[in-house]
């Protein structure tokens, strides 16, 4: 341990990058909008909730509710903005305590494992500088609750194979009942795939009906989320049969599936899952990849070792891109719950076999790339996708109180968000609206859209790189 243990970068290193990470990283979290579509979709929903006061069922939009996913996301926003008040800051806070939840819950694993508070931090260093990681520990996304959940479940049950107490088998449960308020069977389904792969070698599944507490851990799991799935089916019949068959069968078998309620399908090639998580993984794919490759030159495995530790977290890792291959709708989002076991991962290899300490400060290449980054959207030198701008603008108009607000072919869901409800959509066959409008309005429209409004004068009140605001009033 002393020689792993010198190779590693400075206590006082660890800090700084990992304090630099998280500092900027909650910095950052008010520093630009809450982008289209994800985040600006997701923030939506937990206004319209807290506005609302519906904490049950999310809402797509007023009176449609949101069958795609379970509310952790929403309640995580919502409770932000009851704390906070209504901005990105609130919006996104939660998500990013969630992932130091994260964080702490690997360092407590590597802690354990290598006997180490050194190998410890330097887990928690690796995952908090990993790019990906922090970028959406921050942001308005089901992914962050989801990989929370896993992970809690993962480590917890690693720690009741390991002897270590029975809390850890009811907390590996709890972490069950979580992922499926946080994304739905989806969970289940990635740890059961980790720990079935890792169970069937040399007979560890004989004792995996003596390390969980089955019959009562079962009876905790049932109780902390099927409340919530009776509760919303009664509330929206329909939403049972949508969210399982349509989100976890149909969505994962069928590529282009034309039945999301709520968007479009992420069309895919099939294994693109694995790019993405070698991006996901930067900066530190390149040196995990080498250190197994150097592994395998040697004729070994991650596993040298008696308990299976090694093989434990590169089926944990190996998991959702093993799931996602056969998948044509995916996102690079999904290799977040990859990110906590390839840090352990990472931290393992170097124990067997370790590199120089300097190869490891590549992790300040974060929290300089987070600088560039967030400092690029702040300043607009990257326009960010949303209408935080163009309604910025709105806010300002004195008649902005009084009249419509609408949107030409398409509102954006931060039109909505940063209009609070109030932005509608028209379209762009006059006819079916405009005779009957009676109102002054405000319209936002593409600065290439020449539409003209017949017996209205509609004037120029602001524009930003690609949207112009018009105010028309009846001639």
């Amino acid at each position: 341990m002393k020689k792993t243990t010198l190779s590693l970068p400075s206590v006082k290193s660890l800090l700084i990058l990992l304090i630099s990470c998280l500092v900027l990283r909650f910095i950052s979290l008010s520093l630009y909008p809450l982008m289209d579509t994800t985040e600006a979709r997701y923030g939506e929903m937990a206004r319209i909730m807290f506005e609302t006061g519906d904490w049950i069922t999310p809402m797509f939009d007023y009176n449609i509710p949101f069958w795609g996913k379970p509310p952790i996301f929403t309640w995580l926003s919502s409770l932000g903005f009851s704390l906070f008040g209504i901005n990105e800051f609130a919006a996104r806070v939660p998500h990013l305590v969630v992932g130091l939840g994260v964080i702490y819950l690997v360092y407590l694993l590597a802690k354990e494992v290598f006997h180490s508070v050194k190998m410890g931090l330097f887990s928690a260093v690796i995952l908090a500088s990993t790019f990906s990681f922090i970028l959406l520990s921050g942001a308005v996304m089901t992914d962050t609750a989801l990989t929370f959940s896993i992970t809690l479940s993962m480590i917890s049950f690693w720690q009741a194979w390991s002897n270590k107490g029975k809390h850890w088998g009811y907390l590996f449960f709890v972490g069950l009942a979580l992922g499926m308020l946080s994304k739905g069977p989806l969970a289940v389904v990635l740890i059961g795939i980790s720990l079935t792969l890792w169970l069937l070698p040399h007979g560890r599944w004989k004792r995996l009906w003596n390390i969980l507490p089955w019959g009562y851990g079962s009876l905790l799991c049932l109780v902390l989320f099927v409340p919530w799935y009776a509760i919303a089916e009664l509330k929206t019949p329909g939403f049972l049969d949508y969210f399982i068959i349509g989100e976890h069968i149909k969505r994962f078998i069928v590529s282009g599936w034309q039945g999301d309620l709520y968007g479009t399908a992420h069309e895919r090639t099939r294994g693109t899952i694995w790019v993405y998580a070698f991006t996901a993984m930067l900066p530190w794919s390149p040196i995990l990849l080498w250190q197994w490759i150097r592994s395998l030159k040697e004729g070994k495995d991650t596993e040298e070792s008696s308990d299976g530790f090694g093989s434990f977290l590169l089926l944990w890792v190996m998991a959702p891109l093993l799931l996602f291959s056969f998948s044509g709708n995916i996102l690079a989002s999904y290799t977040m719950p990859c990110l906590p076991a390839a840090a352990l991962l990472l931290s393992h290899l170097h124990h067997q076999r370790p590199l120089s300490n300097w190869v490891y400060k590549i992790g300040f290449i974060t929290p300089a790339l987070l600088i560039i980054l967030v400092g690029a959207l702040h300043l607009d030198l990257i326009h960010p996708k949303s209408q935080q701008a163009i309604l910025s603008i709105w806010e300002r108009q004195s008649e902005a109180k009084e009249s419509d607000l609408f949107y030409l072919h398409k509102r954006p869901f931060s039109g909505q968000y940063y209009s609070s409800g109030k932005a509608q959509k028209r379209i762009g066959n006059l006819s079916t609206w405009l005779p009957s409008q009676q109102h002054a309005f405000f319209i936002v429209q593409s600065q290439n859209d020449a539409t003209n409004y017949p017996n209205w004068i509609c004037l120029e009140r602001g524009k930003t790189t690609k949207e112009i605001l018009f105010l028309c009033q009846k001639n």
